[in-house]
């Protein structure tokens, strides 16, 4: 028998099992039960629909981790339309650019960052306004609850199919324009079951979203979550300090933590000793490069939680490995330590493999270096009217498999562990930055001849961006501009994460016979006293 899998299908269980149950924590200090939280989802259709949001039509959610994102998702798709999500640390250029990329029809946006979007208005098909808090956001944008208010919640919910395209992710341009990931349905639905077995979730846990909600619909738990008939503890920002209370005041079970947040939680416990639970035991994924060990050690003998290292892509749904392999490690031991680091075996019903140039599986040996890709329900449909780059990702070294750019080796037990990146691309705090993009910007500066970006290691961040300049004057003792301007022009031109804080002038660019610089050179001399040339950012 043939069910069609459809992403509106994780609210419909929750409202039907758990309706009266508590279902989200805002951050306005409300509390919506499942049944109010719905109640508020199909009034926002109901609006949507009154103001000619239609099946197929895309409506972005610039947001933080609000109730407002996670009622917008499910408005959204309930009329078919297709959620997309947007970084919220970007600037009004690349607003610009995606929305006009994705032709946006409708756009949500949280009343602190819609003064982003506001100057490019004139330059979109964006049409509908929508802010949280309309009088707090400077241009013409309808109020979020007015809005609901005055509408009742009967909407039309169209005809849907598992195949047809419900999310666009926007990766972060590593290599150029950022490219939109497309997710359908069946898609979505499958890389939820996967995380529901994986990361174990109940329905009596107790969620803190400190992942953010863009991030490929929080690597999927919008979806997890809410099908289970959990409980969403929602957040504006990071805060170490906050964390820690809403853990305790919330009897928090499970969070996310990309390694600086991991990093900037063990700081704060190692000065103020915090309690680090609440009546609930805890357990924390983090996900691409693994933490250092220390931190592994702080979380889980200091902290008493109990981590999980996954790894994916915005392409794969993210999450398509996990090293929770209790089998293969003594809860007691330290060793587990050294495996809790490795990004682990392929989840349930994903073809994991590590190729080398000839699509051949290199050896079991953890020697061997070869790409990571992967083949699996949980991976993209496609790229957004990108059919050429579609094509590629597929196929360059196996055909029909998911080429993410990562370069690993694999152990004894097919466990892998990620050594270097084949793309040009930094990981910083778990954004992804373009070496490509901040080069372009470099060579704007008067003062810049050339210029190479390549990851730096950081303590903080795991990898920040760091730029070798070529003056043109040619003197780098005397380049006619400081690393502080250099620092405040990328400031002025780009995201906030984006920004290069560490500067070295050079004389020449170390290059191949035809002209092409060797970047690995520059990262080889940066990264020479570390054990691998991939950050824990």
């Amino acid at each position: 028998m043939h069910k069609p899998l459809l992403t509106t299908d994780f609210l419909d269980r929750a409202r039907d099992h758990y309706g009266d149950q508590e279902a989200v924590v805002a951050t306005t200090g409300e509390r919506f039960s499942y049944e109010e939280l719905g109640d508020r989802v199909d009034r926002l259709s109901a609006a949507l629909q009154e103001r000619g949001v239609e099946k197929g039509d895309r409506v972005a959610v610039l947001d933080p981790n609000t109730h407002y994102h996670l009622e917008a998702a499910y408005a959204i798709m309930q009329i078919g339309a297709i959620h997309t999500p947007l970084n919220y640390r970007l600037v009004p250029d690349d607003f610009e650019y995606i929305l006009d990329d994705a032709g946006v029809k409708a756009i949500v946006a949280d009343h602190e960052h819609a003064e982003k979007v506001e100057p490019v208005r004139e330059d979109v098909p964006t049409e509908l306004y929508i802010s949280n808090d309309a009088g707090a956001t400077e241009g013409d944008w309808e109020d979020y609850e007015t809005l609901i208010d005055e509408v009742d919640t009967e909407y039309d919910r169209p005809e849907m199919a598992e195949d047809e395209v419900i999310t666009i992710n926007y990766t972060s341009g590593t290599t150029g324009d950022p490219k939109g990931v497309c997710r359908t349905h069946r898609a979505e639905t499958l890389h939820a079951y996967l995380i529901s077995t994986h990361q174990e979730i109940r329905d009596d846990d107790v969620y803190l979203w400190t992942l953010p909600m863009f991030h490929v619909n929080g690597w999927g738990h919008i979806y997890t979550i809410t099908g289970m008939g959990a409980k969403h503890v929602c957040t504006r920002g990071i805060d170490a300090e906050g964390i820690f209370e809403a853990i305790g005041e919330e009897n928090v079970s499970y969070l996310c933590a990309a390694p600086t947040v991991l990093n900037m939680l063990s700081d704060h416990y190692d000065e103020h000793e915090p309690e680090t639970a609440g009546s609930n035991p805890v357990r924390v994924a983090t996900a691409g490069a693994a933490p250092p060990e220390a931190t592994i050690r702080t979380v889980e003998d200091e902290f008493g939680w109990y981590l999980k290292h996954v790894y994916g892509a915005t392409e794969t749904g993210p999450l398509i490995t996990t090293s929770d392999c209790r089998r293969l490690f003594d809860e007691d031991s330290s060793e587990r330590f050294s495996i809790k680091k490795r990004q682990g075996l392929g989840y349930l019903g994903t073809d994991v493999r590590v190729v080398d140039e000839d699509g051949e599986d290199v050896p079991r040996d953890d020697a061997t270096i070869g790409e990571i890709v992967v083949k699996g329900n949980q991976v993209m449909d496609s790229y957004w009217e990108k059919p050429e780059e579609t094509e590629e990702a597929f196929n360059d070294r196996l055909e029909g498999y998911y080429h993410t750019g990562d370069l690993a080796m694999v152990d004894e037990h097919g466990m892998l562990s990620i050594q270097d990146r084949k793309k040009d691309i930094i990981i910083s705090g778990g954004e992804n930055i373009s070496t490509i993009e901040l080069e372009d910007t470099l060579f704007d500066h008067p003062e810049v001849a050339d210029a190479a970006v390549i990851p730096a290691p950081s303590k903080k961040w795991g990898e920040t961006p760091k730029a070798f300049i070529v003056p043109a004057n040619g003197d780098p003792n005397d380049p006619g501009v400081t690393a502080e301007e250099i620092t405040e022009f990328t400031r002025e031109r780009l995201a906030g994460y984006k920004v290069i804080h560490e500067v070295e002038f050079i004389k020449n660019l170390p290059t191949t016979a035809t002209g092409k610089t060797q970047k690995f050179e520059l990262r080889e001399r940066e990264w020479e006293d570390e054990e691998s040339m991939v950050g824990q950012g």
